[in-house]
């Protein structure tokens, strides 16, 4: 046998590992695979809590699995070998799952802070899969800060517009019709993908609009106070990021 037919055989050969080899393997991967759910789970009860997607299991089997995946890569690749290989295209992966994340509806895209949460989601699992542990959980803290802390703020301060549906109910369609249409006008607010209902005497107009928090705040009191409104109720849309 060649040379090179040796060494190619020696390729074909199936990886063979023992117990105690496994028992070893087991003994060092079960802390980065179990740090890597509790900061998943972390992630996911922030989304749970904000009622998106994803929640607790998905976030928790993505950190999981993107660490399982970098330990596997040195294993698989032994001695010599392109251990960042299958490391790399986890970041392909999760680039896939993140982006069926992301829609488009009522000319305005959501998900995209979904579709990132998922993304640093993986990477936290691949530092827990190379032994970073303090990185790892320092980068949890962050994601967790900024979806909490920073989107309050942009609330808070009239940086980020976001999506409300709007129901209007009172006994005449027309009259409230025209109540919304001149509030609008006041806040340069366009009117859109308006329904309109009615259950016996009641009548209901129900339309979404995207605006700032003090805009939503200033439209609520407004509309109130228009002719042949009896109520105004008002939802955040569950789609919004």
């Amino acid at each position: 046998m060649t040379a090179t037919a040796a060494q190619l055989a020696h390729f074909i050969e199936p990886a063979s590992f023992g117990w105690l080899d496994q028992m070893g393997f087991v003994n060092s991967a079960v802390g980065r695979l179990i740090l890597a759910c509790v900061l998943g789970a972390l992630v996911g009860l922030e989304r749970e809590l904000a009622k998106k997607a994803p929640g607790i299991r998905t976030n928790l089997l993505i950190c999981l699995g993107a660490a399982f995946f970098t330990i596997l890569s040195g294993v698989i690749a032994g001695d010599g070998g392109n251990k960042g290989q299958i490391a790399s295209n986890i970041v392909q992966g999760i680039g896939f799952l993140g982006a069926g994340l992301i829609l488009h509806n009522r000319s305005r895209l959501s998900g995209l802070a979904s579709a990132a949460s998922v993304w640093v989601v993986a990477s936290i699992g691949m530092a827990c899969g190379a032994e970073l542990y303090a990185p790892a959980t320092v980068a949890a803290l962050i994601v967790i800060v900024a979806m909490v802390l920073v989107g309050f703020l942009e609330r808070r301060v009239n940086l980020k517009p976001y999506s409300v549906t709007y129901k209007a109910r009172g006994a005449d369609q027309l009259l409230m019709l025209q109540g919304i249409l001149a509030t609008l006008d006041i806040q340069n607010l366009p009117l859109s993908n308006v329904e309109t209902t009615s259950i016996g005497d009641l009548q209901r107009v129900i339309f979404p609009l995207n605006a700032t928090n003090r805009q939503h705040d200033q439209l609520r009191h407004q509309l109130s106070t228009q002719p042949g409104m009896s109520q105004i109720l008002s939802f955040r849309d569950p789609e919004d990021d």
